[in-house]
């Protein structure tokens, strides 16, 4: 019996042993990048943008937060940076709802950002979990509570990294090594940051964006059988609450923050979409950017664009790989309309590309 409890002893001596140390490299090589900017080992980047962002925000030096949902996370920082004279830190997430952009927005504003450029469309303002109880964003990683550190030191998955990138610092391995990351099971595989959820350089624009995709996903999605979730999730009253609190509550708790904020240039068919399968989807839709429209202009900290009345742009089925994603080519117009400051809406009128959306919806028919 003692021989079976000395045995333990060890057992469990080693194994706290082997999580010290594994917590030890973790700090130590620090793959987010949390706690400072890396130093021992080359920078590695990951596309899980939800955990990355935690580190960015402290490792980075920027002037301007660029935030939004898959509608903005293909534009690269230097595009950013050359377009608008600043100094970018890209923070968007696929899929994110208001609460978690305005919960990493307010991070990024805490650690320097002083004008944010916010991608903005309807669907954030959708019902969903709490920030606190998100299980999507971690919270206490962003706040560097010792829940969140201790969460970060003694995962696996950190220790792999760790490891990984240790042994990547070394000079026989390090070239093999980098050239094999993106194919190995690590989430930290990119050398650049301005690749983290970007295109690649040579990647086939005409074979992922074209007219033809473009009136797949509006039959898909039109589809008597699939029209329904066309409106899952919006409640117009839920969705100005959220607006309320997670939009304006941010941007007037930090009037000296500039707030950049557009409606993206979704192809017309979304809206046909809407207007043929969900009218009530639509209506929601129009009043809830009519209501932040209005809103918007009178906050004297926020200049607002609406891109989605482009009618050269949206109404041209060979820019977009679905009704609403739009190409690299799009994303170069809409940094120069930021710059130029073409389209932005005036507080005069605040509903006039609304409602020329709105006309164009109206008279569109498709040409299937």
């Amino acid at each position: 019996m003692r021989g079976t409890f000395k045995h333990f002893r060890r057992l469990l001596l080693a194994s706290i042993a082997c999580m010290l140390g594994a917590a030890a490299l973790t700090y130590v090589v620090d793959p987010l990048q949390l706690f400072r900017p890396s130093r021992l080992v080359a920078a590695f980047y990951s596309d899980d943008t939800r955990v990355q962002n935690a580190g960015l925000i402290r490792s980075q030096s920027f002037d301007t937060a660029f935030m939004g949902t898959s509608l903005a996370i293909h534009f690269r920082q230097s595009d950013i940076d050359r377009a608008l004279g600043v100094r970018s830190l890209k923070l968007a997430m696929t899929g994110s709802n208001s609460r978690q952009q305005s919960f990493v927005l307010e991070q990024a504003i805490a650690h320097g950002a002083r004008r944010v450029i916010w991608e903005m469309d309807d669907f954030i303002f959708v019902d969903a979990a709490d920030i606190e109880a998100d299980p999507y964003l971690s919270v206490d990683l962003y706040r560097r509570t010792t829940k969140g550190i201790a969460s970060y030191l003694f995962s696996a998955a950190m220790a792999k990294e760790s490891l990984f990138a240790l042994l990547r610092s070394l000079p026989p391995l390090r070239e093999p090594l980098t050239l094999a990351a993106p194919f190995l099971p690590v989430k930290f595989a990119l050398s650049d940051l301005d690749d983290v959820y970007a295109l690649p350089r040579d990647f086939d624009v005409a074979r992922d964006y074209n007219a033809r995709k473009t009136l797949a996903s509006f039959a898909y999605i039109t589809s008597p059988v699939r029209s329904r979730f066309l409106g899952e999730g919006y409640g117009y009253d839920a969705m100005v609450r959220h607006f309320e609190r997670d939009a304006v509550g941010l941007i007037t708790r930090h009037p000296d923050v500039t707030f950049d904020i557009y409606f993206p240039p979704y192809s017309i068919l979304q809206f046909v979409a809407m207007r043929d399968a969900s009218p009530a989807t639509l209506k929601t839709v129009t009043d809830l950017t009519a209501r932040i429209a209005e809103r918007f202009t009178q906050l004297p900290n926020v200049r607002l664009y609406d891109f989605r009345a482009i009618k050269e742009v949206t109404h041209d089925l060979g820019n977009y790989g679905d009704v609403i994603h739009h190409s690299p080519m799009v994303d170069a117009k809409v940094l120069k309309w930021l710059a130029s400051g073409e389209y932005r809406v005036d507080p005069k009128a605040p509903l006039a590309s609304l409602n020329e959306l709105k006309a164009q919806v109206e008279a569109h028919r498709v040409e299937r």
